[in-house]
């Protein structure tokens, strides 16, 4: 299911985006969504590099409780 989304943005920013968009070739919505899914990827890696660094600090902990 696809839903939509309104995000607020300054005329400015607005202008920017639409001028950066048609430079690569692309439509608004597609520079918008191309440049939300890379901030998804970047947060889940983040995310995961943080659960890893976190699971090794206290892998004694978690083990003991997997018991």
């Amino acid at each position: 299911m696809e839903e939509q989304l309104i995000i607020v943005m300054a005329d400015a920013e607005r202008a920017e985006l639409a001028d950066l968009a048609d430079a690569t070739g692309q439509s608004v919505e597609e520079a918008v969504l191309a440049a939300v899914r890379g901030w998804m990827q970047a947060e889940r890696e983040k995310a995961g590099s943080e659960a890893a660094r976190l699971a090794g600090q206290h892998a004694g902990l978690l083990r003991r409780l997997g018991e």
